[in-house]
């Protein structure tokens, strides 16, 4: 089954020149799933979906199309080629603003302690001798992926305000991890110094906090806690948000919105799958919610 979605993710850039962007007979439902976990874990993880949605939604089929990185997800989106994803605040950003029509934003998660956000989090090898922020100045910093709002955005915005210096003085280099899972990794291997990745910053980070790439990574058995330190800590970024594509007939859009706000009671353990950890559930949002986030992105791309 995994090899025949996999084939099915290499298919992702043709579909966007060969399938029409404005289906009003949706026969098959088509998710994206952001980079930056294994594949095949993130196939896994979104199998429920293609066993419960075709009954809910009443197609033939559900597709999974993991792309290797935000950006074959937003992309994707932005094609009519994709009918679902969930993304990062940054990248629901990048496409509000190329073409602010293409998706709708409808919901977004709940941390266990009710807030609506999360942060980035830098974290350094805990066997190293870099146990501040301070520390960092003239080492290596990776980060997670260009359209990751913990990753990549959030940092490069607020870092020069706690380091006292622009990044790119600060740091003798910075890279990027192809994901948060690899970036984690490849700080444990030494690539670089210290790494952004996103967590809740609920619960403890001995645990890897209660929801987020670091939690996930230990769930899976990839990560020991132990074998890292947290230098920093970002100001609280809004939740990402689950988009459905705009032009998708309304009433479908309803049953699979009213499907996701039951999901943490009808099923937990495949919203604890997809999700990554432990949440109180949904809320909805509309495009407002991520104004600050959609004014940074564009801030920096005027830069």
């Amino acid at each position: 089954m995994f090899k025949t979605l996999l084939l099915a993710a290499a298919s992702l850039a043709a579909l966007s020149a060969s399938m029409p962007a404005h289906a009003e007979d949706l026969k098959e439902f088509r998710i994206g799933i952001l980079g930056g976990e294994n594949e095949a874990d993130r196939l896994r993880s979104f199998q429920c979906m293609t066993d419960k949605l075709p009954e809910v939604l009443g197609v033939e089929k559900v597709s999974l199309f993991p792309a290797a990185d935000y950006d074959g997800v937003i992309q994707g989106l932005l094609g009519g080629t994709l009918d679902y994803a969930e993304l990062g605040a940054s990248g629901y950003a990048k496409i509000y603003l190329e073409n602010k029509d293409a998706v709708e934003p409808i919901l977004t998660t709940v941390q266990t302690d009710g807030s609506k956000g999360y942060h980035s989090v830098m974290v350094a090898r805990a066997d190293s001798d870099i146990k501040t922020l301070a520390d960092m100045k003239g080492k290596k910093l990776g980060f997670a992926d260009p359209d990751s709002t913990s990753g990549y955005l959030i940092p490069s915005v607020t870092l020069p305000a706690d380091i006292g210096a622009p990044v790119d003085q600060f740091f003798a280099s910075t890279g990027f991890g192809g994901g948060h899972e690899q970036l984690v990794l490849e700080v444990l291997k030494g690539t670089f110094d210290a790494g952004t990745t996103w967590a809740s910053g609920v619960g403890d980070f001995k645990d890897g906090y209660t929801s987020g790439n670091l939690r996930k990574m230990v769930d899976k058995g990839v990560l020991k806690m132990d074998d890292l330190v947290e230098l920093w800590q970002s100001p609280l970024i809004p939740n990402g948000p689950i988009v459905v594509r705009t032009s998708m007939d309304a009433d479908m859009k309803t049953k699979f919105k009213d499907f996701m706000v039951a999901l943490p009671e009808s099923d937990p353990a495949c919203f604890s799958a997809i999700q990554g950890g432990d949440y109180k559930g949904y809320t909805e949002v509309n495009p407002s919610f991520y104004d600050a986030i959609i004014a940074a992105r564009k801030a920096q791309i005027g830069s």
